[in-house]
Order: C-alpha cells, then sequence, then structure tokens
C-alpha cells in the first residue's frame, strides 16, 4: 500500500480513505492480534470483500457499497 498525500490546502482529497483506514482500524485491526505479516494481509483482504459486499452503510441507505454501485446502473 502507499500512502495518500493530498495537494496543499485541499485536505478533502484524502477524507474518504482517511474514513475507510479509521473504520477498518476500530473494526477489525484494534480487535485482533496478529502474529506475521501474512496473517495481518489476510485479514485486511477478508475486511476489505466485507466492507463492499456484506456491511450496510448508513450514508448508502442501508445498503452496501456493491448494491448501492448495481442500483445506480440500473437506474442510469
Amino acid at each position: 500500500m502507499k500512502q495518500s498525500m493530498s495537494r496543499v490546502e485541499r485536505c478533502i482529497d484524502d477524507g474518504p480513505m482517511e474514513a475507510f483506514w479509521g473504520t477498518l482500524k476500530a473494526e477489525m485491526y484494534y480487535l485482533n492480534t496478529f502474529s506475521d505479516y501474512d496473517s495481518l494481509k489476510a485479514a485486511i483482504d477478508r475486511y476489505i470483500h466485507f466492507y463492499n459486499y456484506q456491511r450496510c452503510q448508513i450514508g448508502l441507505g442501508g445498503l452496501t457499497p456493491l448494491e448501492y454501485r448495481l442500483l445506480l446502473a440500473e437506474n442510469g
């Protein structure tokens, strides 16, 4: 992974990713102990899949990100 940096005076550029990493840490990282890099990587992969395909989000009307994107695609 690469750290992203905003342009000067444009802190909103990284807002969505900062929110995602905060959520990942609160919901997955801080609740577990990892013995090595591979177990951490596997847990991050599982969480990203969960976040996109199973985790309902209030901001998306109770839909998962995938469901929301599919709904937008259907409604053009």
